[in-house]
């Protein structure tokens, strides 16, 4: 079972993806090559000629760095490699940023081959088969890295390095991985406390210590091993963040790494809680022009609810509800916590792989589904890691598939061209059907399977039935809003027909997904 036919096949089809459409993260890269490539280190995380500064963790910025240094003088010249506020390239910069993608992807490939290659049995390696084909093939990673244009597929490369290291119980390498993945890129924070619970309990710990004396206290912490990981993670992290240190501008890179100015939900929605929370205060605005006792039981004004009814000002901008209660910082983080909490508990008691990755996926869900100006790219933050235990119980299967196909299909927006649309649809399209009928194939067949189970199937297959006529609609309303004024200014309204519609899916995924976590050991 090798996945070498599957790369070269994929990295045709990359290719050929070269001329379409990139985002604005493209300028952000072409930028950081340039910060590296031409200012000493100390300058990185003051630069400011661009809007797009490097807010990046060091490892990314010194990968950025090896980057500039294989730049050819054709696509420097073709103003790859230039410092300017707007920058000015042509296709020879498009390939050359493209083919460093496609390149550091290999990392991906690597780590999920390992992964196959640790199998026991036959039945068990085809299973971790359909498992690392259906991630190096994900829709989600072609979206967003090879057309819109960001480098997640090495860094995920990097995270499933150090689940397979947690697997084969190499709990050092394990946390060196991941201590690398956060000075990469720190969206992975999300996970971290899953790591540390895991690691934790697994490798510093002494169980069968009793605590009778302050001596039994102390010999709970196995200190060897408590001392090898920490001065692991620390020596990594002294490598990321020593250099800067040393220049005295950690606090611009932390103030780059953690800007607290953006609002509660992005320019399009991520489908989360607020994307549910954002929809019912704009019913609510709507309902009070024909319900005006609405105004006097929420204690609002009408003047004040106009004023407030635009919910996202931007990218950047802060967010007023008009009826709702205004949601703080302090209120998504106490709510991610409150629930990460709550997956870590099963953990510490029961550290063993299959109930690890059942918590990194619930922390992912947790910061997702609460967290603060979420981006819907997070998603493969959850598909990611729950991909490896879908096939331990056919109850996992259900909302797993509810999961891809609402995570996958939010995605759509980041491609809002028409020559874009025929590739999402198909490619995520054949990938359900390639891959769901594949899981169903290797997947554990449980005993369990109940009547709210099966009932349970039903409503999933409908929901996921219902993208089809809902996605053909969407497309059919952004062409004719070309020639209708009318449907040019729903535009928003479209797109919130992606975020709550996607939201309904993820949220009920994380539902089943914690009720067999939580209720259910045997999968765990």
């Amino acid at each position: 079972y090798s996945l070498w036919n599957i790369w070269v096949a994929s990295t045709l089809l990359k290719v050929l993806l070269f001329p379409t459409y990139h985002s604005t993260d493209f300028d952000v890269h072409r930028n950081w090559l340039s910060i590296t490539a031409l200012l000493p280190l100390r300058e990185w995380y003051t630069e400011h000629t661009s809007q797009w500064t490097l807010d990046y963790p060091p490892f990314f910025a010194y990968f950025e760095w090896v980057l500039s240094r294989f730049v050819p003088a054709r696509v420097a010249a073709d103003g790859c490699v230039e410092l300017v506020a707007v920058g000015q390239y042509g296709m020879a910069t498009v390939v050359f940023q493209r083919t460093t993608v496609i390149a550091s992807e290999v990392v991906l490939f690597v780590a999920l081959q390992w992964f196959i290659d640790t199998s026991t049995t036959g039945r068990e390696k085809r299973r971790n088969f359909v498992i690392s084909a259906s991630l190096v093939l994900s829709p989600g990673l072609f979206i967003i890295d090879h057309i819109h244009f960001q480098y997640n597929g090495f860094l995920f490369g990097i995270l499933v390095l150090s689940l397979v290291c947690a697997k084969l119980g190499r709990h050092v390498a394990c946390g060196f991985w991941f201590a690398v993945l956060l000075c990469f890129k720190h969206i992975f924070l999300y996970v971290a406390p899953a790591y540390f619970v895991f690691l934790l309990s697994a490798y510093c710990l002494n169980p069968a210590s009793e605590c009778t004396s302050v001596r039994g206290v102390l010999r709970i912490v196995n200190w060897t091993n408590l001392a090898k990981l920490g001065a692991t993670v620390l020596a990594v992290f002294a490598v990321a963040f020593g250099p800067f240190a040393y220049y005295g501008v950690l606090p611009q890179l932390f103030a780059r790494l953690f800007p607290f100015s953006r609002g509660l939900t992005h320019a399009y929605w991520a489908p989360n809680i607020w994307a549910l929370y954002s929809l019912v205060d704009r019913l609510l605005i709507q309902m009070a022009k024909r319900l005006p006792i609405l105004y006097t039981l929420f204690h609002k004004s009408p003047a004040a609810a106009d004023l407030n009814q635009s919910l996202t000002r931007g990218i950047v901008g802060d967010v007023q509800f008009s009826f709702l209660p205004q949601i703080e910082p302090n209120h998504t983080f106490l709510l991610t916590l409150f629930y990460q909490i709550m997956a870590l508990v099963p953990l510490f008691f029961q550290p063993k792989f299959e109930r690890f990755i059942g918590a990194v996926s619930l922390c992912a869900y947790s910061s997702f589904l609460f967290g603060w100006h979420v981006h819907e790219k997070a998603i493969m933050l959850i598909i990611v890691p729950l991909s490896f235990v879908v096939c331990q119980d056919r109850r996992l299967l259900p909302p797993f598939q509810m999961l891809t196909s609402a995570g996958y299909v939010s995605l759509f927006p980041l491609l809002y061209g028409s020559a874009e649309w025929m590739f999402k649809s198909l490619i995520t399209f054949v990938w359900f059907i390639v891959f769901q009928t594949s899981f169903s194939e290797v997947v554990h067949f449980s005993r369990k399977i109940t009547t709210r189970v099966v009932v349970l199937d039903r409503l999933n297959l409908i929901y996921m039935l219902c993208f089809a006529p809902m996605c053909i609609t969407i497309q059919l309303l952004d062409i004719q809003s070309r020639n209708f004024q009318l449907l040019k200014r729903l535009e928003f309204f479209r797109l919130m027909i992606y975020s709550v519609y996607c939201a309904v899916g993820v949220i009920s995924s994380w539902s089943s997904i914690s009720w067999l976590y939580f209720l259910d050991d045997p999968i765990w």
